[in-house]
């Protein structure tokens, strides 16, 4: 049986959604679209090959399978997070989306990506490309890989990195 090919519009919609969902700080509804093998990766910087490092022998900023990720979205959403309370503001802009090959029913996409954070006054801006495989199932559109590659060579402008890519 035939899958349906996502289209581009398709894609780029569930992105746009991604985004609205991590700016308007619902963070439980983001970690769901996670499938239950997923992955989110954030490398570090100035990676040889960040596109096919592995967290298992290099380090890296972010390394979450679904587990630490919920949890990371559950924690990030407490007073008690105090890193992120009052939560900053944030906007992440999306594009140059490329639809990618399509094996055994996923579909790898890449995104460049600015995220816009703004806590105390003090405005960061976060750029990069987002690397994904996104599968199709019963409720739509999931993410199984999400690996951001920031373009940055410190984070020294922008501080930690409290808040989700």
């Amino acid at each position: 049986m035939n899958e349906p090919r996502l289209t581009r519009a398709d894609i780029e919609e569930f992105l746009y959604h991604e985004a609205e969902l991590l700016d308007s700080w619902r963070l439980p509804e983001w970690a769901d679209l996670y499938t239950d093998d997923a992955r989110y990766d954030v490398t570090s910087l100035n990676l040889e090959d960040p596109e096919t490092a592995s967290s298992q022998d290099t380090l890296f900023i972010i390394a979450d399978d679904k587990e630490r990720l919920t949890s990371r979205a559950k924690r990030l959403m407490k007073k008690s997070a105090h890193a992120e309370f009052p939560h900053s503001k944030t906007r992440h802009m999306i594009g140059n989306v490329r639809v990618g090959a399509r094996e055994n029913g996923a579909t790898r996409v890449k995104a460049n990506f600015v995220v816009y954070r703004t806590k105390s006054d003090c405005t960061s801006a976060y750029m990069g490309e987002a690397h994904y495989v996104l599968v199709a199932g019963d409720s739509g559109l999931r993410i199984q890989r999400k690996r951001c590659i920031l373009d940055l060579n410190s984070l020294v402008d922008q501080g930690r990195l409290t808040i989700i890519l």
